[in-house]
């Protein structure tokens, strides 16, 4: 069997021989409509060394029993009498089919191994986008209980791919890129957390040296999964180089009884030259969804930074007005509001609203929100409990933990084990009521704390229940409030995966809303997340989390770059910063449209110091750039800079947009003043001289094509 699925300018070419699983010939830049019998005689290694008689292809799920000694993507066992067995699978594949379509297409095989008890159905895929996802279910046919220990589907990569990129992080600076070479062995990115995690590697790469956003081939791959999950990159001596991940599965997680299975989650694979076109194929497979939000973002206000916990009526009320006035379109009430919930010490679980802080309810405030033309948001940390809480008190069960000791608490809060259908059914009820009973059009839904020793009643462990269990929790609210829209926000970013958001409409990039960190959190968040997805908000002219105090103009302008809101005391704003806020609302709504809908592309100027980030649209009639000083550069001024993405046959006029302008008129450059014409191609060959922008400060430039 020899398959060729072809979209989007990518290629996937699988074979199989002798009742093996497929193998990947190759993966990535579109190899055209040509013959291609003879690629997987072409592909043979030489037996040099000491190996096995005759080669044996690496497939898509390699294995011991086809002499594949890296890291084998099926693992489990079986207790017979006292022995393991079924350890080593040696599938025979049974049944295969393609599904050939104009674009892309899908290959579905079924295999068993008979000594084993193990029957095994594998999906591969090539979507409309050039994004290739592949994923395994593993069912028990014996009669004996079967342990699965891992299910991680691998890609190939070439040999031209000598490095990797991926990212690390921390709570309130995730999305850190780190880079090195694709050595031999196996560079490993665990999440233990029970969540995606502030430290996730979101999108592990591989490419050629020096890979970058606008040059070098490269091939990422992304695990579709908000629990414990595993990404590599595994490098052996005999030059085979392999992207793989999968969930990582906690001891005696998944125990197969007779006729039941586990299916892994999705692991996605993109490819590119340069990084940006491997994320525009995630951005476009994203968008392409049905679920993708299609209204406009709307501009969020979230009070969180401005009261804390503060529910004073007419402080709320105020800010509402005053977000009206400067243009917001949503407003969001944060963490507070529900009994007990003073502080972070008590209340998470109690889910009613507080009555005497809200003697009338949420309505007077609601009312009023609705009243001014805004939509009303409301916070909630539903798989969260505070010991001090009337719920903890009554079911100190429902808590995840190894039978006689709780976890360790962090922010004074353990985990609920939403598995357990009456807890599930406890949330359900409780988030729809308020829903329901005050109007929510929007959810903001956290995720404070990491999952540790997260144990049910019987001891066993949980993780991977608890995340199916809080899948099915949004499925189940958003099927009882139609239109309701959720955040899904984990302490800022520790729950952005592919996984989450088959049930959300945004994500909170970070908890950290310092513009000068935010640049690196959100062009790096886009290697996944189109910028219509990840909120993006306006803080206080100094940082909550940081303590750097920066301009307006620097803070709107990294809000524009994703789903515009403002987190900040509008009432301790003053009036000519107000009207400057709403002047940059204007301007977002006026550009969210090409915003949300273009490409986005990324580079840096010839001294590292200067960012660019833009999006182009999808016909590359217009395009906004925002170039950004994060670091005070070698040379002054920095130099020109290219703009990307353009027609290159087309001409375009080019001029500055928005509030900002750089401080003196001598700072500017000539077209600054007067807009230039030039075509796409030497914008994106030689560019424009840059304006002498400070450090952390941002120009912005429109670019229109002229008839």
């Amino acid at each position: 069997m020899l398959v060729h699925l072809r979209a989007a300018g990518v290629s996937l070419v699988l074979t199989a021989t002798d009742d093996r699983l497929p193998s990947v010939l190759h993966w990535g830049r579109d190899l055209g409509d040509g013959p291609l019998g003879d690629l997987e005689r072409a592909s043979v290694a030489p037996l040099a060394g000491a190996q096995v008689d005759a080669p044996v292809p690496v497939s898509v799920l390699p294995v011991q029993a086809d002499a594949w000694l890296g890291t084998p993507a099926v693992a489990g066992h079986r207790e017979v009498a006292g022995a393991s067995t079924g350890w080593s699978p040696a599938f025979v594949v049974r049944s295969s089919s393609v599904d050939e379509r104009a674009a892309g297409g899908a290959v579905h095989v079924t295999a068993s191994d008979e000594a084993a008890g193990l029957e095994l159905a594998l999906e591969i895929e090539l979507t409309p986008q050039g994004v290739v996802r592949t994923r395994a279910t593993l069912t028990n046919a014996g009669a004996d209980g079967y342990v699965v220990d891992a299910l991680a589907p691998a890609l190939p990569v070439p040999g031209h791919a000598r490095e990797l990129v991926d990212l690390a992080g921390r709570w309130a600076k995730e999305r850190t890129p780190q880079r090195h070479a694709f050595t031999v062995g196996t560079h490993v990115r665990e999440g233990r957390r029970g969540r995606t995690g502030a430290d996730a590697t979101l999108v592990l790469v591989a490419g050629e040296q020096g890979t970058d956003f606008r040059r070098g081939e490269c091939w990422g791959v992304h695990v579709a999964w908000s629990g414990n999950h595993r990404t590599q990159a595994e490098r052996t001596p005999d030059g085979t180089r392999l992207l793989a991940g999968g969930e990582l599965l906690l001891p005696g997680e998944v125990r197969l009884a007779a006729g039941s299975s586990y299916t892994s989650p999705w692991l996605y694979g993109t490819y590119g030259d340069g990084l940006d076109e491997l994320a525009g194929r995630f951005h476009a497979l994203l968008r392409d969804r049905p679920q993708h939000p299609r209204t406009p973002r709307p501009v969020t206000l979230n009070v969180w930074e401005a009261v804390y916990f503060d529910h004073r009526l007419p402080r709320l009320l105020e800010l509402a007005e005053l977000a009206a006035s400067v243009g917001v379109e949503r407003y969001v009430l944060d963490d507070g509001w529900f009994r007990g919930r003073r502080d972070e010490h008590a209340g998470l679980g109690d889910w009613f609203v507080d009555d005497g802080v809200w003697p009338d309810g949420l309505t007077p405030l609601v009312e009023r929100v609705h009243g001014l033309g805004m939509q009303f948001g409301l916070w909630f940390e539903p798989e969260m409990v505070n010991p001090d809480s009337d719920l903890a008190r009554e079911h100190p069960d429902w808590i995840l933990q190894v039978p006689g000791r709780l976890p360790p608490e962090a922010r004074f809060q353990q985990v609920l084990d939403v598995s357990r259908p009456e807890v599930f059914e406890y949330l359900r009820s409780r988030v729809v009521q308020v829903v329901r009973d005050n109007g929510v059009d929007y959810v903001k839904w956290d995720h404070n704390r990491d999952l540790v020793d997260a144990g049910g009643a019987d001891g066993s462990p949980r993780v991977h229940a608890h995340t199916l269990a809080v899948y099915a929790l949004f499925d189940a609210i958003r099927a009882d409030c139609p239109g309701l829209e959720i955040e899904s926000c984990s302490s800022g970013g520790a729950r952005v995966d592919l996984g989450i958001l088959e049930r959300t409409d945004r994500v909170w990039a970070s908890d950290c809303i310092d513009a000068h960190e935010r640049q690196e959190i959100q062009r790096w968040t886009a290697q996944l997340l189109p910028p219509e997805l990840v909120g993006s908000h306006v803080g206080a002219r100094k940082a909550h989390t940081t303590g750097r105090v920066l301009d307006l103009s620097f803070r709107a302008t990294t809000a524009l770059l994703g789903s515009f809101g403002i987190e900040w005391d509008l009432a301790q704003a003053s009036d000519d910063e107000r009207a400057e806020l709403a002047a940059w609302i204007t301007l977002y709504k006026g550009q969210r449209g090409l915003l949300h809908t273009g490409t986005t592309v990324r580079d840096e100027a010839p001294d590292a110091g200067l960012w660019l980030h833009g999006v182009v649209a999808p016909d590359r009639s217009r395009a906004v750039y925002a170039l950004v000083q994060r670091e005070r550069p070698a040379t002054w001024p920095p130099g020109r800079v290219r703009l990307p993405g353009l027609d290159p046959d087309a001409t375009y006029e080019v001029a500055p947009v928005g509030p900002f302008a750089p401080h003196n008129d001598w700072d500017r450059p000539a077209w600054w003043s007067e807009p230039v014409r030039l075509t796409g191609h030497v914008l994106a060959t030689v560019g424009i001289q840059s304006p002498a922008i400070e450090v952390d400060h941002a120009a912005l430039i429109e670019t229109t094509r002229l008839p």
